[in-house]
């Protein structure tokens, strides 16, 4: 089986990439927007460079191709939305036999969060393309979560616009894994709740943190608007403070309070607790 891995030179896209490099039974292209290193790959995997923005380099390196796994293009939610019907056009053209593509838990065009609106579009996009599809709708990554943990480990305080909105945080690593399930596995048709094992609001996060750093860690609910001024003078950009704030508003509405068993049931394993990366990453 050939399989193809969008985003390979990503913390996602490369940890699939090895994982499914490890099987005797699959030939894998990890596809990449520019020429990495050696080291970066495993040796037995091609490499294809092949940009989100590129058509014709889409199709070339999809040529041959069994299954691709679609991990998500960044920045700007037009600019994602255009990477994705490009990847989609060329999954068609080329036939490729199955796509396992990464979602959320909260693609719905209802959502305030705009990415919950491109994933929502993206699945759309596929399933009018006739390919077939599987989707891993994953929730919130830790790993994600941790840039506003580490920063309240200093100050003692998480500060967020989240209200009581609960999240399933889950691992990277067990994203990656469900991507790998479903690659080698029959196109489902249908879509895979990836989630932690625990849905938990954002003052239980804050005690988790709290317990597995021996640091005092308070959760600390405040307006939008002030999380908007407060981010905004960090220096980060317009772009990132608009798709945050909407990613709260997401929260606020409860969208990520979801846990399945999806994980389990395609690997076998028992998700990774917010708890167990946190104290790992504590020791």
């Amino acid at each position: 089986m050939r399989i193809a891995v969008t985003g390979a030179a990503g913390s996602l896209g490369r940890r699939v990439v090895q994982l499914l490099a490890d099987r005797a039974d699959v030939n894998v292209v990890a596809m990449t927007r520019r020429k990495l290193p050696a080291e970066a790959i495993p040796p037995q995997v091609e490499v294809a460079v092949a940009d989100y923005a590129d058509p014709p380099a889409l199709r070339a390196a999809l040529k041959g191709v069994d299954t691709l796994v679609f991990v998500s293009s960044d920045g700007p939610d037009a600019r994602v939305l255009l990477h994705h019907r490009n990847v989609v056009a060329a999954v068609a053209a080329e036939r490729v036999g199955h796509v396992a593509a990464l979602s959320s838990v909260d693609a719905d065009m209802a959502s305030p969060f705009c990415y919950a609106v491109v994933n929502r579009l993206t699945e759309d996009l596929l399933l009018a393309s006739g390919v077939p599809c599987s989707f891993a709708r994953a929730s919130l990554y830790i790993e994600f979560f941790q840039a506003w943990l580490t920063e309240a480990r200093a100050t003692g305080q998480l500060r967020l616009p989240a209200a009581d909105g609960r999240i399933s945080l889950v691992a990277r690593e067990d994203v990656a894994r469900a991507l790998a399930a479903l690659a080698v596995g029959e196109p489902t048709g249908g879509h895979h709740d990836i989630t932690g094992p625990e849905s938990v609001d954002l003052a239980g996060i804050a005690s988790i943190a709290a317990e597995a750093w021996e640091t005092p860690v308070a959760y600390v609910d405040i307006p939008a608007d002030t999380y908007c001024a407060e981010t905004a003078a960090t220096g980060l950009g317009p772009w990132w403070i608009y798709a945050f704030s909407s990613m709260f508003a997401s929260v606020r509405e409860q969208r990520w309070d979801r846990v399945r068993n999806d994980y389990t049931q395609l690997t076998g394993r028992s998700p990774i607790a917010l708890r167990d990366v946190l104290s790992a990453a504590h020791g």
